[in-house]
């Protein structure tokens, strides 16, 4: 709330202005604090996949720092199909780092075959198609790069 002083015949009265941006629902609240206390749990239980400590130690670092940004960036959402992307992304991100057991995204691989010559028209609808194609795991990734 923002309090503002308002002039009413030579009077100043404080009056308080509720936000008019629409708050986030409880359901919505408690399901994003489960997945950040979700990624908190799954980097302290975390063992990189080549065993060695250093390596462990480095994906764990590399788990929290992600979560913390992003959640920090994110924060502010007040749009619920926003937030509703967002939830998707992070749980998506999670299942597939338990999956493939690497907490990294995982990059998206194209046969070299697949690409036209870079003047042609469609190489411009093959990029365009790309651009589409972007797995929900890689959008935040692909804005903080």
């Amino acid at each position: 709330m923002v309090i503002h002083l308002v002039l009413a015949a030579s009077i100043i009265f404080p009056v308080r202005i509720r936000s008019c941006v629409p708050k986030m629902t409880m359901a919505t609240r408690q399901e994003v604090l489960g997945l950040y206390r979700r990624i908190f749990r799954l980097a302290r239980r975390w063992h990189a996949a080549s065993g060695q400590m250093e390596d462990t130690i480095r994906e764990k670092q590399y788990i929290i720092n992600e979560a913390r940004m992003l959640f920090q960036k994110n924060k502010n959402l007040t749009d619920s199909e926003l937030i509703k992307q967002c939830i998707d992304e992070c749980t998506a991100r999670i299942e597939i780092g338990l999956h493939y057991q690497i907490p990294y995204p995982r990059p998206i691989h194209l046969p070299p075959t697949a690409l036209s010559p870079l003047q042609s028209r469609g190489f411009q609808n093959q990029e365009k198609l790309r651009k589409l194609s972007r797995p929900l795991y890689l959008k935040s990734h692909d804005e903080i790069s």
